[in-house]
């Protein structure tokens, strides 16, 4: 049994390449809806080698027909739709910055801080919302985990 997996902003470079890892991962799916503007519905886009997918327009995706989607069309888009799909029961990973401050959105690096998902679903009273830091965080915080396991890290300066 796969999971039922909608990418949003899967006409972008980053959603293009989200749905090429789920192909190349052989990620268990039984169905990828690519979820884009209204403008780009009905596109069509590559899902691995075989498998060619036709863009749905976001504004009128049921997300209860997803058990996850991962966000990743800019933070106005997750801050107007992410609530919607979690509210629909879908788990929502956002890419963009739009949860990454709040305090009711775990922010996760899963190399780093895996159990912080406790508690996301609404079932334990989250908001089936994952947030995830920028690319130079995640990458920078994993390299930082060991240190800070061994040597007890207090602060990095970054510049």
């Amino acid at each position: 049994m796969g999971y039922r997996v909608a990418v949003v902003g899967a006409t972008g470079a980053v959603g293009r390449e989200m749905l090429q890892t789920l192909a190349e991962r052989n990620f268990p799916v039984d169905k990828v809806h690519a979820l884009a503007s209204s403008k780009s519905a009905k596109r069509e886009l590559s899902y691995g080698d075989d498998i060619t997918l036709t863009v749905e327009a976001l504004d009128k995706f049921d997300f209860a027909a997803a058990d996850i989607a991962l966000f990743s069309a800019g933070g106005e888009t997750s801050k107007a739709f992410a609530p919607k799909a979690g509210e629909a029961g879908c788990l929502v990973i956002d890419n963009s910055s739009a949860f990454r401050m709040d305090e009711d959105v775990p922010l996760i690096v899963p190399e780093v801080n895996a159990d912080a998902v406790s508690g996301v679903t609404r079932t334990n009273g989250g908001r089936n919302i994952i947030a995830n830091p920028n690319c130079s965080t995640a990458q920078l915080v994993v390299a930082l985990k060991p240190l800070h396991e061994a040597y007890g890290l207090r602060r990095v300066v970054v510049s």
